[in-house]
């Protein structure tokens, strides 16, 4: 990290400490509060509010580990740590665009997205939608299962009650390692609610991987400028990792500013692709790496379609994310502000992933890539398409996308959007799912049939 760099983020660091020691935040989870009070926090000014000096902050955020191991469904593993390269998750949405309307997302489509992310290679975990089949109180489980049933990859469940934490602590065992992990948000300012508390406590003790999501929105949730939402939001990370380093020590976390939105004052709108989102990403990367933890941040965009726009922001948002170091970037087939999915969507974010790093990758100068034997043996005015060295080097130096359009215009031609739209239904087809033992997929519809009767 350059000076100037470090020196921001020890003044943001600093500005956050602050926070917390002087103002506090509040802890809508009484056991919770008593536990951190006990931890040595102090109470503040309201019943729920509690004062974190900053030397407890410290010592308990240094517990946290700096690599946090993740498991695919597969067995595959993932090490995430502060300096690792950038991996690709999807989203937690509310709907599903299938290209002609927009409606609410359902259990099989999760399963739908699951099965074309299993052929997507940059694609390494699936997360939870808000499924409207099923009853708010069972969603996380039973997405965990919909998910383990259809994905080969890591399964990122989304929770929505400390009951279905229960049934989730009850899964872990019939798969090895931490085939799934889970987060939360803050809802700001400075407030972690009953909820996110009652999850973090009944997962403790278990390993499982956490992701502590600071959520500001600048202008309504934080102060309009990019620094001083970095504070609020660091804050309350920082607060997260206190309490979840209290109620499991070395519970393995990931620092998540990167959910930091702006809002659109013309619009009231949350604005999720703009320049500043890319700022908020760079700062979450340089936070994890100042705390010595890997990093997350979601790359969106505003557009309502697979157009122009989404590619605009998209692309914008990859790039920015990766190229700041951020370790875990949620968003594969985004649209509409964290809202939505589409399918097409996530085979054009596929793509654009892979062309990025193409260039990322850059090139080599040496003697093979310098080819003067070539050049000698084609001489001035010849052609290097039929020298040998082309054929057996091509496919290796030049990026070959397989949906983007490279062909001359002809009577069949369409739109990318289209041509996304048939390879995600082609996908669908080649792909049967994650081949899951059936002896394990019982064991987890029985789990799942236990916990929706218990209510």
């Amino acid at each position: 990290m350059r000076i100037d760099r470090l020196e921001e983020i020890q003044r943001i660091h600093t500005a956050s400490l602050e926070v917390l020691e002087t103002i506090g935040v509040r802890l809508e989870h009484p056991e919770v509060l008593d536990r951190v009070i006990q931890a040595g926090g102090r109470p503040g000014n309201g019943a729920q509010d509690v004062r974190l000096p900053r030397q407890m902050i410290q010592d308990y955020v240094s517990l946290a580990p700096g690599s946090v191991s993740l498991a695919g469904v597969d067995g595959t593993r993932t090490d995430l740590g502060a300096n690792s390269e950038s991996v690709f998750w999807t989203c937690p949405v509310l709907y599903l665009w299938t290209g002609t309307r927009r409606r609410e997302i359902r259990s099989d489509d999760l399963a739908d997205i699951c099965r074309i992310g299993n052929r997507l290679n940059n694609l390494q975990g699936t997360m939870g939608v808000a499924m409207t089949d099923v009853s708010p109180l069972h969603r996380d489980f039973v997405g965990v299962r919909v998910m383990a049933e259809n994905s080969r990859k890591h399964v990122r469940a989304l929770c929505f009650s400390g009951g279905g934490m229960e049934a989730l602590k009850a899964m872990k065992p019939l798969l090895p390692g931490n085939w799934f992990s889970i987060g939360f948000t803050a809802h700001g300012p400075l407030r972690w609610t009953n909820l996110a508390l009652d999850i973090f406590l009944r997962s403790a003790g278990q390993g499982i991987p956490v992701t502590i999501n600071g959520e500001p929105m600048a202008g309504v949730t934080a102060p309009v400028t990019v620094a001083g939402t970095a504070v609020i939001g660091n804050a309350e990370i920082l607060a997260g990792i206190v309490v979840n380093q209290i109620l499991e020590p070395g519970r393995p976390v990931i620092y998540n500013l990167g959910l930091a939105h702006l809002f659109d004052m013309k619009h009231a709108t949350a604005i999720t692709g703009g320049p500043e989102n890319g700022l908020l990403a760079r700062l979450s990367a340089d936070l994890g790496r100042f705390y010595h933890l890997p990093s997350s941040s979601w790359v969106s965009t505003e557009s309502l379609f697979e157009d122009e726009q989404a590619a605009l922001e998209k692309m914008f948002g990859f790039q920015t994310h990766v190229s700041s170091g951020v370790n875990l970037i949620w968003g594969m087939g985004q649209l509409e502000s964290e809202m939505t999915i589409s399918l097409a969507q996530l085979v054009l974010d596929d793509e654009m992933i892979d062309f990025f790093r193409r260039y990322r990758q850059g090139f080599n100068v040496d003697d093979a890539s310098i080819s003067l034997g070539t050049i000698r043996d084609v001489g001035i005015s010849g052609s290097f398409l039929e020298h040998r060295h082309t054929l057996e080097n091509f496919r290796e130096h030049i990026y070959h996308p397989r949906i983007l359009n490279r062909a001359a215009r002809n009577p069949d031609s369409r739109p990318l959007h289209c041509r996304a739209r048939e390879k995600a239904e082609q996908l669908l087809k080649d792909e049967p799912g994650s081949g899951l033992a059936a002896e394990i997929s019982r064991e987890l519809r029985k789990i799942e049939e236990y916990y929706r009767t218990k209510g």
